[in-house]
């Protein structure tokens, strides 16, 4: 199966039952080599049909853009991913968006493992403690943000480097110390997307 064909049929996935127009926001990247795993579409995300187009995304976005990626390099170069494709709805308490439910996780979860699969990538970015527990188990934030990681996962392995959740329901942002290890974890992309970068020029030919 090609990428392209997984996306078309991605995007006409309703498992889960939820009721137009709720349906699976799907990535612009179509030759990516990185992988960012999010939670799950907000609510913005049903009229933009663009994952990551709310206030956490432009949030995440002014990061890698310290991390040297634009919006619009970082939509094309990365695959933007999620532990499930619909937005699950608001949360009870009125405050931020329901956590997916674990069977709408394990619903989802074949689209995850069905683009680790395809496109085998050198880097992921989980965001969020959800994404982060996927492909590191369940470890606190402070032991996972601002370092890289191998992992292994269906795919192969990929290297990993962290991000905590950019919503503002999140304040685990705000705690003393933490927005450094977020600094460190955006150098380390950027000097592996650098590296990507690197690698995927071709050989400049010697003068004849």
């Amino acid at each position: 199966m090609t990428l392209s064909k997984h996306i078309a049929e991605l995007s006409g996935c309703r498992r889960c039952g939820h009721p137009e127009p709720v349906v699976p926001i799907v990535s612009l990247a179509r030759r990516p080599k990185v992988m960012l795993v999010g939670q799950a579409p907000g609510k913005v995300e049903i009229d933009s049909r663009k994952p990551f187009a709310g206030r956490a995304g432009r949030t995440l976005f002014r990061w890698l853009e310290r991390a040297g990626l634009g919006e619009a390099e970082a939509r094309d170069r990365i695959y933007i991913s999620a532990m499930t494709r619909c937005f699950p709805g608001p949360h009870p308490s009125g405050r931020g968006d329901r956590v997916p439910s674990r069977q709408e996780l394990e619903m989802c979860r074949s689209w995850l493992e069905d683009e680790l699969t395809l496109i085998r990538p050198r880097l992921v970015i989980p965001v969020g403690k959800l994404a982060i527990g996927y492909f590191l188990g369940d470890r606190p934030l402070s032991d996972t943000v601002g370092k890289s990681h191998q992992a292994t996962h269906v795919g192969g392995s990929s290297l990993v480097i962290p991000l905590p959740h950019p919503s503002g329901a999140s304040s685990w942002i705000h705690m003393p110390g933490h927005p450094d290890l977020v600094t460190r974890a955006l150098r380390l992309i950027e000097d592996e997307m650098r590296r990507l970068q690197a690698t995927a020029k071709p050989p400049k030919r010697s003068a004849a």
